[in-house]
């Protein structure tokens, strides 16, 4: 599994989860992931908001303090909507490019680790800003849904 971000200006950096990831790894990889993300997408960290699912461990206290001493606004999120959230796309988009671009299958999670990073780095900000733009959509499917499935 791989923990990552992507924003306006495109993709972050991508992170390794080792094992099952809890509030401590997730903390972990928001400081040595998430923070450089921001100061390298050029965004102020006043200006940055951040979107994230309501998987316990990003409810947890700790992430919740984490995010708090980091001033780092969150996103407020309805429970149960990964179809209105854009990275889940995005990692579509990478499963795609990764079975398009590799005929054979990996040798082990080394080689999957390093093809899933390269693609990973070639994502176009292009590709972020049209998942992004999306979003008017999205949440119009959801309410002419009435909260139900979408083709999202």
């Amino acid at each position: 599994m791989v923990w990552g971000c992507m924003g306006w200006n495109g993709v972050g950096r991508l992170a390794e989860i080792e094992g099952k990831m809890d509030a401590k790894q997730l903390v972990e990889i928001l400081e040595d992931h998430l923070l450089p993300s921001i100061e390298e997408s050029g965004i102020p960290r006043e200006d940055f908001i951040f979107q994230q699912d309501n998987d316990p461990k990003h409810k947890s206290k700790m992430a919740k303090q984490w995010f708090e001493n980091q001033g780092i606004t969150l996103l407020d999120w309805p429970p149960q909507s990964p179809d209105l959230n854009p990275i889940e796309h995005l990692w579509t988009y990478l499963k795609n490019q990764l079975k398009d671009n590799y005929e054979v299958a990996p040798k082990g999670v080394w080689e999957l680790w390093e093809r899933v990073a390269k693609e990973w780095e070639e994502i176009e900000p292009e590709e972020c800003q049209r998942l992004i733009e999306s979003m008017p959509r999205r949440l119009e499917a959801v309410i002419r849904a009435k909260g139900g499935h979408t083709k999202y």
